[in-house]
């Protein structure tokens, strides 16, 4: 959809169009996606941030270049403890906030 010079660009609508209506399993299929995506982004941007290479972090967990790839690909999801384990190699910590 795209909007004509000063008309306002409904992106729900959008949404609904190509992913479905919120609730329905395609839509929830497209925003586990986008959320895996979004995940994998800020694991390789944290990476770089770090100064490292796919393989010094590989080797920093124990693992394969290619599944460090595979993550920031979204094409795999770490485990908790991976997670964990891969932003202390980093050098980076996770920190969980209370919402209240």
């Amino acid at each position: 959809m795209k909007a004509k010079k000063d008309e306002l660009y409904d992106v729900t609508a959008e949404l609904d169009s190509v992913f479905g209506k919120p609730g329905t399993e395609s839509r929830r299929k497209a925003e586990d996606l986008a959320w895996q995506e979004y995940n994998a982004q800020i694991l390789l941007d944290a990476r770089k941030s770090a100064g490292l290479t796919q393989e010094a972090l590989a080797q920093r967990i124990g693992t394969s270049k290619g599944y460090i790839s595979r993550l920031e690909r979204g094409l795999t999801i770490p485990t908790i403890s991976t997670f964990y384990r891969i932003v202390a190699a980093m050098g980076f910590t996770v920190e969980l906030r209370s919402q209240n």
